[in-house]
């Protein structure tokens, strides 16, 4: 069983070298639970976009931008 692999290798690491992998596994886990309560939403931007927003750049900011 995988687990048990697991249980293993941790049996190898430094006893100082435990809390670093700890605090490692800890976020891990409630990062796997957080993507599960929040679905993506598409889009970066909430509300509307105006007609402006469709417009060309002025060629200044073209510029910049290369």
């Amino acid at each position: 069983m995988l687990i048990q692999k697991i249980v293993q290798e941790l049996q190898d690491i430094p006893e100082d070298k435990l809390a670093e992998l700890y605090d490692l596994i800890h976020y891990f886990r409630l990062g796997l639970s957080q993507e599960r309560t929040q679905p993506r939403t598409p889009g970066l931007l909430k509300g509307q976009l105006g007609d402006a927003f469709f417009e060309p750049l002025p060629e200044d900011e073209l510029q910049q931008w290369e």
